[in-house]
């Protein structure tokens, strides 16, 4: 039997008319036992994009030792995935929101599969580089799919809310489950193992996904700004690779400066071009709305103030207290099992809270787990880190949770799909000023500290750059002047450390204070009795037919 769409009618913020057309066996017609399916294989495409983007940091050695890529080469190994991803998540999702989100995530699927493959099978530097652009390609499609068709699906806030809970935990676990996937596969296989696993689970997703997903697109009107989807996705590019860069130490390098100012440039044009268009990309005027403008800024401000912190957290682990690669893995562990309980919470304490104080007290948890972290030190404190670890965990999944549901329940449902991008833009973007901000903070609090402290003259001035490099000029003296090395390298890092979680502390606290713009209350969908052959007024202002209507 084929589809038959329905159309629903939208107000946008001017007062005209907008149209969102799902199919009829689609999101809005689904039984709740079908809409908590389609969950399950959101949330199953959603893992497999989480997992791949942290599951090469274990590979990196074997690839190099294999591929033998240059310093640069290898870089862009790294680099390309989270690049190309950050600069399309727009673009796809605005695509998605005119010719259909599902038709949108299953050519992710198939991008995705086959650049798996294309990186299974690379014999050199630049055919891993490009696969790995290719999946970057393939997770920009998929990620906004995910949650605007979740947005579709569930119009009660109540159940949308649960839904962006079970999301948003399951993008934990991949997270956390990336680097034990990749470990426990290179123990017993070649690292293109890594990318091996996502060909079958590919191939499997597309057709479960077709038969089970639904199909909708958002406002038809006008056509899909090409021109404007690919100035935002250049502009992303450049400027999230200057800011990359600086994070790397190039802050004043003039290449990161002129590459920093074109993507500045293009943004800038683009948000000029996009308020004078008739049917633009992005609704601007969203971020006048205390739900969505405060929300996606807060986005970026927690993830600012904490992504340089996992990084630190690794090497203090590592480097300072010895312990191994396995050991680190379990001693964090604890933060993503806290991130994973915040988010099943998360609809609770929302219906409970609002988002307001939801976010509020999000952010000044995060901040007290930061502040506890400032109590570490050259010896290990095991009580300490576990708690700080799950104060942190559950503080920021706590404070993203209220983020995205309080931005995607304002969105209006034809633009879910626009909506999910910017929000996943915004958690890119500050991923990458955080590097860049709190790495400067580290590296310029370990310099200061690292002069001032005891150090062979032997040493010749080296280890003042970081700790690995210190630890490098230790091995290199060895005896008792190494070990004075190490140890004035090892005091110099716990003291950036702790400068680095008061910057990040004083961040989370400004976040605080911004969260109190966000709305004091979620309200939820009403739901009205149906009169058979009228339409079910929803909360959120779609016109739904109802079931008497249905063939």
């Amino acid at each position: 039997m084929p589809r038959l769409p329905v159309q629903q009618t939208h107000t946008r913020a001017d007062g005209t008319a907008a149209s969102t057309q799902t199919d009829l066996r689609g999101a809005t017609r689904r039984s709740p036992a079908s809409r908590w399916t389609v969950l399950v294989v959101l949330c199953a495409s959603l893992l497999l994009v989480a997992v791949d983007a942290t599951v090469l940091h274990v590979a990196v050695p074997a690839v190099s030792a294999d591929l033998r890529p240059g310093p640069v080469e290898l870089l862009w190994i790294v680099d390309a995935y989270p690049l190309v991803c950050a600069s399309l998540l727009i673009l796809f999702g605005t695509l998605g929101d005119r010719i259909g989100r599902r038709r949108v995530l299953l050519l992710g699927y198939a991008v995705f599969g086959l650049a798996s493959a294309l990186a299974v099978l690379a014999t050199g530097p630049l055919v891993l580089i490009v696969a790995r652009a290719l999946l970057g390609v393939g997770g920009a499609m998929i990620m906004p799919a995910t949650l605007s068709i979740l947005r579709q699906v569930f119009p009660d806030r109540r159940e949308r809310a649960l839904a962006i809970g079970v999301w948003s935990a399951v993008a934990a676990v991949g997270a956390a489950l990336g680097p034990l996937v990749g470990g426990a596969l290179l123990q017993h296989f070649w690292w293109g193992s890594v990318f091996l696993i996502n060909i079958p689970l590919m191939l499997l997703s597309i057709p479960v996904g077709r038969m089970l997903l639904p199909e909708s697109t958002g406002d038809r009107e006008g056509p899909w700004d090409a021109v404007g989807a690919l100035l935002a996705a250049t502009g992303l590019f450049a400027l999230i690779l200057g800011v990359k860069r600086a994070g790397g130490g190039q802050v004043l390098d003039p290449g990161t400066l002129l590459v920093a100012a074109l993507g500045a440039g293009l943004l800038a044009f683009f948000c000029y071009r996009q308020r004078r268009l008739p049917h633009p990309l992005i609704d601007f005027s969203a971020f006048a709305r205390p739900a969505f403008g405060t929300a996606v800024g807060c986005i970026v401000l927690t993830v600012l103030a904490l992504v340089g912190l996992a990084l630190l957290a690794a090497q203090y682990l590592q480097l300072v207290l010895g312990l191994s690669p396995l050991e680190t893995g379990l001693r964090l562990l604890p933060l993503s099992v806290a991130a994973i309980a915040a988010g099943l919470l998360g609809p609770r304490l929302l219906q409970a809270l609002g988002p307001r104080t939801m976010v509020t007290l999000g952010f000044l948890a995060t901040a007290l787990a930061v502040v506890t972290l400032t109590g570490v030190g050259e010896s290990d404190r095991p009580a300490l880190l576990m708690g700080g670890f799950v104060l942190l965990g559950f503080g920021l999944e706590t404070t993203l949770f209220g983020c995205y549901e309080s931005m995607l329940s304002d969105a209006p449902p034809q633009q879910a799909g626009g909506a999910a991008a910017i929000g996943e833009t915004a958690y890119q973007l500050g991923a990458g000023l955080g590097i860049a901000v709190l790495g400067s903070v580290m590296n310029a609090a370990y310099a200061s500290s690292f002069a001032d402290r005891p150090v062979p003259a032997a040493a010749g001035g080296a280890g003042g750059g970081s700790l690995s490099e210190a630890y490098a000029a230790a091995g290199e003296l060895g005896g008792r002047a190494g070990e004075l090395l190490r140890e004035s390298a090892q005091l110099a890092f716990v003291h950036g450390m702790r400068v680095t979680l008061v910057v990040s502390a004083l961040l989370l606290l400004c976040g605080a204070a911004a969260a109190l713009r966000l709305p004091r209350s979620a309200k939820t969908v009403q739901r009205l009795p149906e009169q058979p052959g009228k339409p079910v007024v929803q909360g959120s202002g779609q016109l739904l037919p109802s079931r008497a209507t249905q063939p």
